[in-house]
């Protein structure tokens, strides 16, 4: 349990953090760009919560289902499943294709990769 609360916690604040930028912030930086950004590494900490370790490229799988689900944006996958009226599952989903919003799920998922990059050095300097 001990591996697996910080990663609670900072899934925790990543969501609230999520839900401030989508119902206060409405620039043209925050809420797009950092949002994106923080949304593959809030996906990286709650999946962390239940495998806590030994899969180191989680960040590469993360970034291939943000890639996904963007792509699936593109193919306007919100009409298809007839989710467009439903505002909480549109706004999960997602309802734009933006190139720059697989940039951002890059430059998130880096973060943690060198997370990754930390943690596997510091266990093997512990060992």
């Amino acid at each position: 349990m001990r591996k697996r609360l910080p990663y609670l916690i900072a899934t925790l604040v990543l969501l609230a953090t999520e839900v401030c930028i989508g119902l206060f912030v409405h620039d043209g930086f925050v809420r797009p760009f950092i949002g994106d950004v923080l949304v593959v590494i809030l996906i990286y900490t709650f999946i962390r919560i239940f495998i806590p370790e030994k899969m180191r490229l989680l960040p590469l799988y993360v970034f291939i289902f943000s890639v996904l689900v963007e792509l699936l944006q593109y193919l306007r996958i919100v009409e298809v499943l007839g989710f467009q009226d439903n505002a909480f599952l549109s706004t999960v989903i997602g309802t734009s294709f933006d190139i720059r919003d697989i940039l951002c799920y890059f430059v998130g998922c880096v973060f943690c990769g060198v997370w990754e990059f930390i943690r596997y050095r510091k266990s093997k300097a512990v060992k």
